[in-house]
């Protein structure tokens, strides 16, 4: 009977027109992404005799606008129709990427940086927007679920994309793969037309200007506890996972004893391992709680950075590695449908600018951090302390335990 359920809720949820449009779209926008990513990281090495500075500056217009437009882009997607906001920020980028094509050819190279600096940008604007049609029209009950098929979606072109960036830019050249990229981007912004008009909002009495509103924004983040303590965990983990992110080359080379090229099968675990999880957890995401799927999530990632420190087996990093790629859409489902779930409508951009830049900024923190951490204390230690401090963001959320048993037993009855 539960099958049946659970057969008829992915159904009514792939038949939902917001869900397929959103999916449709992001196929292209991911594609446009990934292309941008590799064929840019490749131009740029190859033009500048692999420059570390210029390829840093790839990274730094790439999250740079995360901090600096996060929050802004968030307050403006409260204020405008997301529909819309979604239609303008793809047609914008496709736009920049096509006056960044034709610099290339009568100008120089350097505007490549443009490309990756303005979409990042308009997808502060975009991506809340996302967020708030999934909250208008996706049934609550379905949100998890969407959110699951959502996530593996992402999960398949952290394979996928990577061989297809390379791929393009090494038959095709820069200004193919910059076409592709401006193709995908109208493409995506074309798809957008499919979705449900967007709701007439009432009109405030009073109009606010954009800084009480984001007055509005941090104080609902701040009086609201389950949001607060999300808050906590995003920094745990943020903290956590920017400790050990650089020094994943050195767990090949000094802790396994192997050749650094031997980094890709321990990538390629990791992110097969997602694209499982992701598919996993669209069968039983619906049945769980988001807080418990998310510290589900956390804690078996701590497990794995344990054994990761304290292997010098190969075999078993690989394993450790794949185990917490299948566990870490529970950690990306469950906080958006945390956000989603415990946020209005009119709040979910402030929310969602809020929360990243806390993630991204405690992320940033320990991986410039890391390396002068890694010539003062062990890989063991470190990777120890990046467990711990998983566990801290799972401390965060147990508050929120209280009553999910309740709501289950209700359910059951």
């Amino acid at each position: 009977m539960e099958a049946t359920n659970s057969n008829m809720s992915a159904g009514a949820l792939l038949k939902n027109r917001v869900i397929q449009t959103i999916l449709l779209s992001t196929l292209f926008l991911q594609i446009g992404i990934w292309v941008r990513n590799y064929s840019i990281l490749l131009f740029v090495v190859e033009k500048t005799h692999s420059d570390p500075v210029a390829v840093s500056l790839i990274s730094v217009a790439e999250f740079a606008p995360i901090f600096l437009f996060s929050f802004i882009g968030g307050t403006f997607a409260d204020r405008w129709r997301p529909k819309k906001t979604m239609i303008w920020c793809d047609f914008l980028s496709a736009v920049s990427i096509f006056i960044v094509l034709i610099a290339l050819v009568f100008g120089s190279w350097k505007v490549i940086f443009f490309a990756t600096l303005v979409s990042s940008i308009l997808s502060q604007f975009s991506q809340p927007s996302g967020m708030k049609l999934f909250k208008l029209h996706v049934p609550e009950e379905l949100i998890q679920m969407g959110m699951s098929i959502y996530q593996t979606l992402f999960a398949l072109f952290m394979i996928l994309g990577p061989v297809l960036g390379t791929f393009v830019y090494q038959h095709y050249g820069i200004d193919a793969a910059i076409a592709i990229m401006g193709v995908a981007f109208l493409l995506s912004a074309g798809i957008l037309f499919l979705l449900p008009a967007d709701f007439e909002e009432e009109k405030k009495a009073e109009p606010t200007t954009l800084i009480e509103e984001m007055k509005a924004g941090f104080s609902y983040v701040w009086n609201s506890r389950s949001l607060t303590l999300l808050g906590g965990s995003f920094a745990a983990a943020g903290l956590a996972l920017g400790l050990t992110q650089p020094l994943a080359v050195f767990l090949v080379t000094e802790q396994l004893g192997l050749p650094k090229e031997q980094l890709q099968w321990l990538m390629a675990a990791f992110g097969i391992g997602m694209i499982l999880g992701g598919g996993l957890t669209v069968g039983f995401s619906k049945k769980t709680p988001p807080q418990i799927l998310l510290a589900l999530g956390m804690t078996i990632n701590a497990i794995g950075l344990l054994v990761m420190g304290m292997s010098d087996l190969f075999w078993l990093t690989l394993t450790a590695e794949f185990i917490s790629g299948l566990f870490m859409p529970c950690i990306h489902i469950g906080i958006n449908t945390m956000i989603l779930k415990n946020t209005e409508a009119a709040f979910i951009g402030r929310v969602n600018g809020i929360l990243n830049p806390v993630f991204m900024g405690t992320m940033v923190i320990t991986m410039t951090a890391s390396g002068w951490l890694k010539k003062t204390f062990s890989l063991m230690t470190i990777y120890e302390t990046s467990a711990l401090l998983f566990i801290v963001g799972v401390l965060c959320l147990a508050p929120l335990f209280k009553g999910t048993t309740a709501v289950k037993k209700s359910e059951e009855i």
